[in-house]
């Protein structure tokens, strides 16, 4: 007997966002409840977005790049992790699954999409 997934994880890689319309497209077409590594996914009809905060971490690079120019060697710069991270939930593609989200994961969301 064939089983059927469950749900969806995509991966940050070039692949899957170059062919971002088409995954949103299939996760739907099978009714399959999807969390992307990259928020665009979610502007297109995804569910759910969490991830790190792109602003926050461009931000970041920033302080990087400027104690690069005032004279500090890269290699003496300690490596980050991200430390603010988003959640984003798409409610349109919640009902069109037929899925309730639970209210302690909206409340925590960063973004509802209605």
């Amino acid at each position: 007997m064939k089983s059927r997934p469950g749900g969806l994880i995509t991966l940050d890689d070039p692949f899957t966002i170059v062919h971002s319309k088409q995954i949103v497209d299939l996760a739907a077409k099978h009714r399959l409840p999807a969390i992307y590594a990259v928020k665009p996914f979610v502007d297109a009809g995804g569910l759910m977005y969490y991830g790190p905060d792109r602003f926050d971490q461009n931000r970041r690079a920033g302080v990087f790049v400027d104690k690069i120019l005032k004279g500090t060697k890269p290699a003496d710069i300690p490596v980050e992790r991200p430390t603010k991270f988003e959640l984003v939930v798409n409610m349109k593609t919640a009902k069109a699954l037929g899925l309730k989200i639970p209210q302690s994961i909206l409340l925590q969301a960063d973004r509802l999409i209605q």
